[in-house]
């Protein structure tokens, strides 16, 4: 993608950064926040902006994504946002490597990004990576899995565990595959992974993939584990019609399927993560970075934007706590990560 100059600079005045085009706001920034495709993790991202846009003061904000996972489809609506006038970029990675390429011409551009929610490969020319860390929760997950199952697991009988993942081409899965494997060595083989289902964050290969191995070897499995939003909806759905509460069952995100069986007692807990507060920083920092501000030297790259376990103990606050979580990073922040003009 090569982004022609019209696109950076305002045909009626040249020399004037596209984005000033609200009188009352306090920046000329228009920040876009553009996932890989559609899903509903990314549903808070629009809020999330449309707040950032609303508390800071911002020329505009949008939350747009191509209408199926596909790189060039992403890249193509990057294209027609910047033409439309959008000069700071949250982007989720449609693909860890070739993504960097796009904030590359972003950035030639005169164009800050950050990815979110997932990861580019380091080095990124992203100013930063807001997302959790899939890795340590993933891990946290399933060691509070392995905790629910408690002594029925032994070294002669060991429990099986499925891993509901998601899409090979996330950035994150890979990761999260490899903390699940962790978890379960660290118990001195007394839980075994029985299978990695990746692929199964949307609504038709969650349901054939979790109910298949359900109804193939359903007594064999104890406890279930899931990192895909979808893939956890799908599983809560099916073990409160099974019924029994025999497989334990940790999820991840907020679906209503999942938070009514931790109500009801089907499912254990859900590890929650920080969309909102992803959207909400993302573009509170694009717009810093566009007013003169600089990464500061030696600042992590990835900022970790919170993991937690929702269970019936925060079932009806878990929201507070993730609104804490973003006030306490943006609290912080600039000075820890970023150097900034005197005002």
């Amino acid at each position: 993608m090569t982004l022609p100059l019209e696109w950076i600079t305002r045909k009626d005045d040249p020399a004037a950064p596209i984005g000033a085009l609200a009188q009352d706001a306090a920046s000329d920034t228009k920040v876009a926040s553009v996932a890989g495709g559609p899903h509903p993790f990314f549903d808070p991202w629009g809020p999330g902006t449309e707040a950032a846009v609303a508390d800071f003061g911002l020329a505009g904000g949008t939350y747009e994504f191509p209408p199926q996972w596909e790189l060039t489809a992403q890249n193509d609506l990057v294209e027609t946002l910047a033409a439309q006038g959008y000069n700071a970029f949250t982007i989720f990675p449609g693909d860890a490597n070739a993504t960097n390429t796009l904030m590359d011409e972003l950035k030639a551009a005169g164009i800050p990004s950050v990815s979110a929610g997932g990861c580019t490969t380091e080095p990124s020319p992203a100013a930063f990576c807001l997302a959790t860390d899939v890795g340590n929760s993933a891990y946290i997950g399933t060691k509070k899995l392995i905790e629910a199952m408690g002594d029925t697991c032994t070294v002669e009988d060991p429990c099986q565990i499925v891993h509901i993942a998601s899409r090979l081409v996330d950035p994150n899965t890979v990761a999260r595959i490899a903390a699940v494997n962790t978890a379960a060595a660290e118990s001195g083989g007394t839980v075994k992974v029985m299978q990695h289902l990746t692929d199964s964050d949307d609504q038709e290969a969650a349901t054939e993939k979790v109910g298949g191995i359900l109804a193939a070897n359903g007594p064999d499995i104890d406890g279930m584990v899931s990192v895909a939003y979808v893939g956890s909806s799908v599983a809560a759905t099916l073990l409160k019609n099974i019924g029994d509460g025999r497989i334990k069952f940790v999820g991840i995100d907020d679906d209503q399927a999942v938070l009514d069986g931790i109500r009801d007692g089907y499912v254990v807990g859900t590890m929650s993560q920080n969309p909102y507060g992803q959207a909400y920083i993302g573009a509170w920092v694009l717009d810093k970075l566009r007013s003169g501000c600089t990464v500061k030297e030696g600042a992590p790259w990835f900022i970790d934007t919170g993991t937690f376990l929702i269970d019936q103990s925060n079932l009806d606050t878990y929201q507070d706590q993730r609104v804490q979580i973003t006030q306490d990073l943006l609290s912080t922040f600039e000075e820890q990560y970023l150097d900034c003009p005197a005002a």
